[in-house]
């Protein structure tokens, strides 16, 4: 197929995005549709109250444009304060954990200098789901059952804790937020009643004076060579540095795809672990990055990366911080060859279980990924952005857009952007072949939370794994640990590939029932 594409993790978010490409909008005109859907029928995923990263691909030019709408901490924190009070980490539900939303700032710039519909057209299939109802998923009604003692009282989260499997959820207070954001753009959200509501649930610690500030911020992507590519990403504070400075790791160690050799994994495993031990320093606020950025996947560092690699056994490194998955990723391409990387999240699935009064919506806890560590790059502080695990890729061939590829996850997500980069662009697999393949992930020390001392390699894998891995694996030291079943938090990755000929080939991940690819 040479049209429009759309990969979402939710049917509804695809089939609005689709929608507004049959109305003459584009790629990102379409990805804000698809998001803003996927925060009203899936708000364990994401929604206003949290931040958002994209990637985006204009036909011709040699680099994407890469957009940072990641929240700042409110002027109020104080973590001296913390410290004091006797916390080593920030509490889920504290003001602290609740930076400013990026969102819909992220919303607004995308649209104001690449979309080619106005926001009110743009949100309208949002504003409708809202307002009329949709059918709750399996995954919504678990997410909130699990929360529901915390919940409890939170006025936003009313409609989804009444729910039950395929029941309608109505969420008014949320449409008429979006009403507002559709008529009045991003200053009818910050400088009206819904960042008042913002304000007043974090008790005044994000201030008005932090709202009227826009968190958006087009930056200097990111970018490195493999497999006859380029791989672009976000800077820091993100960690999609990890993904594709994996596949360049992964190129350089002679990597070459071969599912029944444990070598092949082995490889795999010890290039991510290598290039993610000083993830927690780096993936800081951009003003604190202790690294260059232009240094940050310099050939000569990654040279240096590669030749720690133990060919024949995992060596022990500091591991970084596990952090919970609770993310939307997204991707469009559209018939004029316009390509999207898009993801938005609350971070811990529903956030900080925290709601912005009758607004509507939960506020994330993105605010989790400072540190409490007096000196410590990623010290909590006012205006800060705290480290994300949000990781978008952009994939080009020359000027000529390859692909488009992301995942939900949290810590893991440049895992999964690694092996399927590598099976797609590095082994030749077709996007369905290589969503099939069974997936690993690096575990975290048992008991640790990115641990101080060096620790071994621990490896979940999927139950699908072949015996001969998981012993080949083993002899060469890694602890394995297999799953249980496929494991849904190991995405949905989403992915667009266009080949040489300008065909675009698209496959769900069939880890999550959810997940839905549609042509426009």
């Amino acid at each position: 197929m040479t049209g429009g594409v759309v990969a979402t993790p939710q049917t509804l978010s695809t089939r609005a995005g689709v929608q507004i490409l049959q109305a003459g909008g584009n790629a990102v005109d379409a990805a804000i549709a698809a998001c803003a859907v996927q925060g009203v029928v899936a708000p364990e995923t994401c929604g206003v109250g949290g931040d958002l990263f994209a990637l985006v691909h204009r036909p011709g030019d040699a680099a994407p444009l890469a957009l940072n709408a990641s929240g700042r901490a409110g002027s109020g924190v104080d973590a001296p304060a913390l410290r004091a009070a006797g916390l080593s980490e920030i509490p889920r539900d504290h003001a602290a954990a609740i930076p400013v939303p990026g969102c819909v700032d992220g919303w607004a710039a995308l649209s104001s200098r690449l979309g080619r519909l106005g926001l009110a057209d743009v949100l309208a299939p949002a504003v409708r789901l809202a307002e009329e109802g949709f059918a709750a998923s399996d995954e919504l009604v678990a997410a909130f059952r699990a929360g529901a003692a915390e919940l409890a009282g939170v006025e936003a989260a009313g409609p989804m804790l009444a729910a039950g499997r395929g029941s309608t959820v109505v969420r008014e207070q949320l449409a008429s937020t979006l009403r507002l954001i559709a008529g009045g753009g991003r200053a009818a959200f910050y400088e009206g009643a819904p960042g008042r509501a913002v304000s007043a649930a974090t008790d005044g610690v994000i201030t008005a004076s932090d709202l009227q500030r826009s968190q958006a911020d087009w930056v200097e992507p990111l970018s490195v060579d493999a497999w006859g590519g380029t791989g672009w990403t976000v800077p820091p504070n993100s960690q999609g540095y990890l993904g594709i400075g994996g596949c360049a790791v992964l190129e350089r160690l002679g990597w070459a795809d071969d599912p029944g050799d444990p070598q092949a994994w082995h490889l795999q495993i010890e290039a991510q672990r290598a290039l993610a031990a000083g993830r927690d320093d780096v993936a800081v606020d951009p003003g604190r990055v202790p690294v260059p950025l232009d240094r940050l996947l310099d050939p000569a560092r990654l040279d240096a990366v590669a030749a720690s690699v133990d060919p024949a056994a995992a060596r022990d490194r500091h591991a970084p911080a596990p952090a919970a998955g609770g993310t939307a990723y997204l991707c469009v391409v559209d018939g004029d060859g316009m390509g999207v990387s898009l993801i938005q999240s609350n971070f811990h699935g529903i956030g900080s279980l925290v709601g912005a009064g009758a607004a509507g919506f939960l506020l994330q806890d993105r605010g989790r990924g400072f540190s409490l560590v007096e000196g410590h790059p990623g010290e909590l502080a006012p205006g800060r952005r705290p480290l994300h695990t949000l990781s978008p890729t952009l994939w080009t061939r020359g000027e000529r857009l390859a692909m488009v590829l992301g995942a939900r996850g949290g810590h893991v997500q440049p895992q999964l952007v690694q092996q399927l980069a590598a099976f797609v662009l590095g082994a030749g697999l077709d996007p369905d072949e290589a969503q099939a393949r069974p997936r690993w992930t690096i575990e975290p020390p048992e008991g640790g939370t990115g641990a101080p001392a060096p620790s071994g390699s621990r490896v979940r894998v999927e139950p699908d794994v072949p015996a001969r891995i998981v012993d080949g694996l083993r002899k060469r030291g890694h602890e394995v640990v297999p799953g249980d079943g496929p494991q849904s938090g190991w995405g949905p990755v989403s992915l667009i590939q266009v080949d040489d000929a300008g065909w675009r080939l698209s496959a769900r991940d069939p880890r999550v029932a959810t997940t839905a690819v549609a042509t426009a």
